[in-house]
């Protein structure tokens, strides 16, 4: 079956002049058919330079929309309409502009947010490129949201005031993880490394080894001597992991479970790439407003 769902997709492609995009969340069988895979950051670069006439983006409602936003003259299409993001949905356009109004701050979006927010937002950030952006602003107090822990782990890394808007905003996939699965980890596999996201608990930032975003996590994985390595993100990624290094005992922290990446299938990619139905349309009001905040992002990386 999976054989001939990918002769179907890579014949489409061909047909429709269209690229696959796929975040590292994604089930294993659509980032292997995949013509880029990365995280947020790596995709809004991959978004920006695609020159084929569709994107098939398969993630989440806000990159799919990121990816409309950075390639306007392109047809973006989502396999799944019900791909949406939980922690998007924490943050709205005028919750940032009560903030600003109320600490006369520059905001920092974190790319999971929709495009109205970033319209109000001063920059971008995305989990691999936030201490730089945040370091990089011209003020010592900083709003950014919705990502508390992510906010949190920002101030530690630049020293600003980094005040996190909504104040409990998170990612359900990484707060799931706790210090008990940190302690346990320790013990069943002591000689492993354990590495997170920054999305997770502050606490359990701490007593890690290594904290980053998807994309410093599969470069830490292919330079680390060790051969065991137990990682908090979501399952998606490790099994990407598992199966480029089988040489090394790679555990996750706790199996957690992104339900909206998942809603992405073979048999969606296929289905879109012939019907060009759940294309992704952004005001273009909007559009340009929050363009503008993603290029300052690029900007000031």
């Amino acid at each position: 079956m999976f054989v001939e769902q990918m002769f179907d997709i890579e014949g489409l492609k061909k047909q429709k002049n269209a690229v696959i995009l796929s975040h590292n969340y994604q089930i294993l069988p659509i980032q292997t058919i995949a013509d880029s895979v990365g995280d947020s950051l790596e995709l809004s670069m991959a978004a920006r330079d695609v020159e084929a006439d569709i994107i098939v983006f398969c993630g989440v409602d806000f990159m799919a929309e990121t990816a409309a936003i950075l390639n306007p003259n392109k047809k973006v299409l989502v396999p799944s309409t019900e791909a949406r993001c939980p922690m998007a949905a924490q943050l709205n356009a005028d919750m940032v502009r009560k903030a600003k109004e109320k600490y006369n701050a520059p905001f920092v979006a974190y790319v999971n947010t929709h495009a109205s927010v970033k319209a109000v937002a001063d920059v971008c950030c995305t989990s691999a490129n936030v201490a730089r952006v945040v370091e990089n602003i011209d003020s010592e107090t900083v709003l950014l949201g919705p990502d508390a822990n992510l906010a949190w782990y920002a101030a530690e890394k630049t020293g600003k005031e980094v005040i996190p808007v909504p104040e409990y905003g998170n990612c359900c996939v990484h707060q799931s993880f706790t210090v008990k699965d940190v302690e346990r980890a320790r013990i069943e596999h002591p000689e492993a490394e354990i590495i997170v996201h920054p999305e997770c608990r502050p606490e359990v930032q701490r007593f890690a080894d290594f904290v980053g975003s998807t994309s410093q996590m599969i470069r830490y994985v292919a330079e680390s001597g060790k051969n065991g390595i137990i990682i908090g993100t979501e399952i998606g990624l490790i099994e990407r992991l598992v199966d480029e290094h089988p040489g090394k005992e790679i555990f996750p922290l706790r199996t957690s479970v992104c339900s909206a990446m998942k809603k992405n299938t073979l048999d969606g990619v296929v289905k879109v790439l012939r019907e060009e139905n759940n294309v992704v349309r952004v005001d273009e009001k909007i559009a340009v407003r929050a363009r503008k905040a993603i290029e300052r992002m690029f900007e000031l990386c």
